[in-house]
């Protein structure tokens, strides 16, 4: 589906070269519990890969969460994570930054903003203001280099697709001179025209696509784990 989450790892795919076949798994119509998808993402949750062709030449390896994803490339492929141990941690950090604090911040600000029925100013603030202040974080990061951690890598591709949507966040790039170059730079690599165009091919439907599927999306609980 068109989530940031979901063109993490079409960005790294296309920037490594790597062929690859995308299946579409619609969240609104709840394709994301077919027990199929739950044997390689038990948190029901994309992106998700099967890798037909491991590093060991065993069994296809199943791999699911976007940052575990990304990792998992980079070390197969030897691509935008380097080896050093100093080169290597620097990247993590930024990778993990994003997987704990960009994203889940900015997805609470999406729900509260766009999809809750009831708008709860207290929490669309929070997220709101939360998401600016992760903003600044990359753009004081940025002043001085290129990319988030040295060359472009894994940390770049898991930030970038979350301020895509930096409008519907409440967020002006123009406040943030130095993220702003560094998402334009990215926005105008090949591999990244390459990617969002296909991802725009495939989702030509909405995810929230009315009640019923507004409750399969927001309306999970224990029950639904099976």
């Amino acid at each position: 589906m068109d989530t940031p989450n979901g063109h993490k790892i079409t960005l790294f795919l296309e920037e490594a070269g790597l062929p690859y076949t995308i299946h579409p798994v619609n969240l609104g119509r709840g394709d994301q519990f077919k027990p199929e998808f739950l044997a390689i993402s038990p948190n029901n949750r994309i992106p998700a890969i099967v890798d037909q062709d491991p590093g060991d030449g065993g069994a296809p390896v199943s791999v699911f969460e976007s940052g575990a994803i990304l990792l998992y490339l980079a070390e197969k492929t030897g691509k935008f994570l380097p080896r050093d141990l100093r080169g290597r941690i620097e990247r993590l950090e930024w990778l993990f930054w994003q997987v704990g604090g960009l994203g889940p911040m900015a997805g609470q600000n999406h729900h509260f903003k766009q999809y809750a029925l009831e708008k709860l100013v207290y929490a669309i603030d929070r997220y709101v203001n939360e998401t600016n202040r992760l903003y600044a974080v990359l753009n004081k990061r940025l002043v001085d280099r290129a990319f988030v951690a040295g060359a472009y890598s894994i940390a770049d591709m898991a930030a970038y697709p979350w301020i895509v949507p930096h409008e519907s966040q409440g967020q002006k790039l123009e406040d943030f001179p130095h993220l702003k170059r560094w998402f334009e730079a990215i926005r105008a690599r090949p591999a990244t025209e390459r990617a969002y165009a296909k991802a725009a091919e495939i989702n030509q439907a909405p995810i929230i696509g009315g009640e019923e599927s507004r409750k399969i999306l927001f309306g999970q609980t224990a029950a639904n784990v099976k």
